[in-house]
């Protein structure tokens, strides 16, 4: 048996003869009695699909492209493994995402290191790994880099953010390539210029690259086609200067589907675009052809991962709203609060039911906005029924917090019938374990 909403789940999702969700041959319903309840699954088979859907498909249109995926989409030591043994690089946001990185014997080599703010203990922290690229974000990053590079008799490679200001029609918040960001060098004020030169003429720093990233997440193509053109044509000139441009990255944003009536392009169609453009205007300005790098995140967790809920309390305002509480909240997702990101929910435990009714899915956690679903059908829930909340992969554990004092889910990967916990769940005294009194 299928359901609607089928493209949201992971790949192997299914419903078993007890009319119950499975995950990668697991039941949604015995895992969270194993496991406990809120959890997040993981499908195995979801993300190396993905891993290997982007190798492949951009791979084909251009021999000479990386995929590197942007851990800050959910990083740990599980996920770092998994997505080293699908070849794909890494790219890290802070210390932390290094340190797993190392941790997981992700090659130093296939790490970049981004972000608007790194700090000089987390740049010494980079160079001293032997890592790979560092991506410069501001001045003040380049010359702190320049001379720690100096300090320990090394030449760092490097590659610079630079903000084309083409908007992706994304959220507000999530929107990064326009001007008004406190991402990257922009090129309307002439400070992408100065930081090229400076980069140039920095004694330890060997710039291989450029840079940027519009947004996430991105439904378009065409803001792709015209970023790669309005980047690669400002990039030209600077070969006069000096410059050897051997790796350029339009960064990721890659969409997903959160709700069955707002699909994504397929990877193919990304793929077709970003790689045209790429390469008539590398042509057409005489820039050979340097390696491509993307970096897809959502788009390789996002749809692997499924939240799973216990329904517990009912409030029913006759003529106004009915809640349904679930035992999770924005302590462990925090995109419907921050972003209204919208999503779809199934009852894990009684599949072939109709929907019936219009309830909103609310939190445990104390604030009125704590609702992860508003106003969406389903069949009749009762306490101990099981929701599943799919495309929750995402920036769902990562920006996860301890809100209210709650302990953050575990987290099991699943596959071929057997589920492994690839993420404990935090105990009150792990809570508490960092407290000095």
């Amino acid at each position: 048996m299928t359901f609607d909403n089928i493209d949201l789940f992971p790949v192997t999702a299914g419903v078993n003869d007890d009319d119950r969700l499975t995950l990668g041959g697991c039941d949604a319903t015995e895992l969270v009695a194993e496991f406990g309840s809120p959890l997040l699954v993981f499908d195995e088979d979801s993300i190396r699909t993905m891993c290997r859907q982007f190798v492949d498909e951009f791979t084909a249109r251009y021999p000479d492209t990386s995929v590197i995926y942007a851990s800050k989409a959910f990083i740990n030591a599980a996920i770092a493994k998994l997505v080293a043994e699908e070849d794909l690089g890494l790219d890290v946001v802070s210390g932390g995402e290094l340190a797993v990185a190392k941790a997981a014997d992700m090659p130093m080599e296939r790490v970049y290191f981004h972000g608007n703010n790194k700090t000089p203990d987390e740049l010494e922290f980079a160079v001293d790994s032997g890592i790979g690229r560092i991506v410069i974000d501001n001045f003040y990053e380049l010359r702190v880099l320049n001379d720690i590079a100096k300090d320990r008799g090394v030449t760092q490679e490097v590659t610079v953010r630079l903000s084309p200001n083409v908007d992706p029609h994304t959220h507000a918040h999530t929107t990064t390539g326009i001007l008004d960001s406190k991402f990257g060098f922009a090129i309307e004020t002439g400070d992408a210029v100065k930081a090229i030169r400076d980069c140039l003429a920095a004694s330890n720093l060997d710039l291989v690259g450029v840079h940027f990233h519009l947004g996430s997440p991105i439904f378009e193509l065409e803001p792709y086609a015209i970023a790669i053109d309005t980047v690669l044509t400002f990039i030209a000139p600077f070969k006069d200067e000096g410059l050897n441009l051997r790796e350029f990255s339009p960064g990721g944003g890659f969409a997903i589907g959160y709700v069955r009536d707002e699909l994504p392009p397929q990877i193919a169609d990304y793929a077709e675009v970003i790689t045209n453009a790429f390469r008539a205007r590398c042509a057409d300005l005489g820039l050979g052809e340097p390696r491509l790098l993307i970096e897809p995140g959502r788009s390789i967790v996002g749809r692997a991962g499924v939240a799973l809920y216990t329904v517990g309390a009912i409030k029913d305002i006759p003529s106004v709203r009915k809640y349904v509480s679930l035992d999770g909240g924005m302590g462990d997702n925090i995109r419907p609060a921050l972003y209204d990101a919208k999503y779809e929910a199934v009852v894990a435990n009684r599949m072939s039911d109709a929907p019936e009714e219009v309830v909103t899915l609310a939190g445990k956690y104390c604030e009125s906005g704590d609702v992860l679903i508003r106003d969406i059908e389903l069949p009749v829930l009762e306490p101990r029924d099981i929701v599943a909340i799919p495309s929750s992969g995402a920036y769902v554990p990562s920006m996860a917090s301890n809100y209210n004092l709650n302990p953050r889910p575990a987290i099991v990967m699943v596959g071929d019938g057997s589920a492994r916990l690839i993420r404990r769940r935090e105990s009150y005294a792990n809570l508490m374990a960092m407290d000095v009194t």
